[in-house]
């Protein structure tokens, strides 16, 4: 495959759409990120990487974390989980808390804020320290020594965190929290507040394209874990637009409100986007046109 013609068709095709969305403004510290700014970069399981664009900026990582949260928990072989939280698309908002009313206090995947919730939850049991379980992580996947939480961000989650604090103590009502609910929402919180760059987000992804191999060699998950964290990718990862993407992309992605958004090839490579302006399912715009192109221009799907 020659990944730098396929970079090239890629930015043809997103340089019209560049700064189109709108921030998430509703986190205080996301909220002045310019959203004239765009990176696309391709980690190949051979070694290679081709970026393009804003590929070195940092943006906070937000949702995409929880792909890494849940690798690291199922990592452990803790099958627990699944009867905390459910593997099925929500269909509604990230953030819905009727849906989890109704379903008493068990989130529908563990890639909406409940359910993430939940998995920060388990990875805090079983760690003590949820945060530098997945810095640790990050760091040797991206070979960056010094990657760190964003303190502006976290502070700017904590303080907006009002709805996810809400579903966080309704999961608790139902006897569905394990810790303290301010002392998981706080692992939660600086979980998503990662400053990470679209290459090093490359990167960290061929950890799922790898089949769950580290970038050391040595095996993190099970082949199978590994396949189910691209199942679920694919059918909850970009909330309820997940299906859009199927069908447009047709690879399992995972995308953040910080504009970033991680497709995976398994066995072959991995994609980050970035682009901050956002839709209003919450993923990026841009990120969205670029692996749209990506697939077309590689002809790589999972269907």
């Amino acid at each position: 495959m020659d990944y730098q013609n396929v970079i090239e068709q890629v930015m043809s095709t997103t340089a019209p759409h560049v700064g189109e969305g709108a921030v998430a403004d509703y986190i205080p510290g996301l909220a002045n990120v310019d959203p004239k700014q765009f990176g696309f970069a391709i980690a190949t399981t051979h070694g290679a990487v081709f970026t393009a664009g804003d590929v070195d900026v940092p943006f906070a990582i937000e949702s995409i974390s929880k792909v890494f949260a849940l690798a690291l928990v199922l990592a452990r072989k803790d099958t627990a989980l699944w009867r905390r939280v459910r593997r099925e698309p929500s269909g509604t908002p990230f953030n819905d808390l009727i849906e989890l009313e109704v379903e008493m206090g068990i989130p529908r995947n563990p890639y909406i804020n409940p359910g993430a919730i939940v998995v920060a939850d388990q990875l805090l049991q079983d760690t003590g320290d949820a945060v530098e379980a997945m810095r640790s992580l990050l760091r040797a996947e991206t070979g960056n020594p010094v990657l760190s939480v964003d303190s502006v961000i976290a502070e700017s989650e904590l303080r907006s965190g009002e709805r996810n604090r809400a579903m966080a103590y309704l999961m608790a009502s139902f006897g569905n929290m394990r810790n303290p609910v301010e002392l998981a929402l706080d692992h939660y919180f600086r979980q998503c507040s990662f400053s990470i760059t679209c290459a090093e987000l490359a990167k960290a992804g061929l950890l799922i394209a790898r089949h769950g191999l580290r970038a050391d060699g040595t095996r993190l998950l099970a082949r199978e874990d590994a396949r189910h964290i691209t199942a679920l990718m694919t059918t909850c990862g970009t909330y309820d637009a997940a299906g859009e993407f199927a069908y447009e992309v047709g690879l399992p992605v995972k995308s953040g409100v910080g504009g970033g958004l991680l497709a995976v090839v398994p066995g072959t490579c991995a994609v980050a986007a970035w682009g901050p302006g956002l839709d209003s399912k919450g993923n990026s715009v841009t990120g969205r046109i670029a692996l749209n192109a990506f697939a077309q221009a590689t002809g790589f799907s999972v269907f």
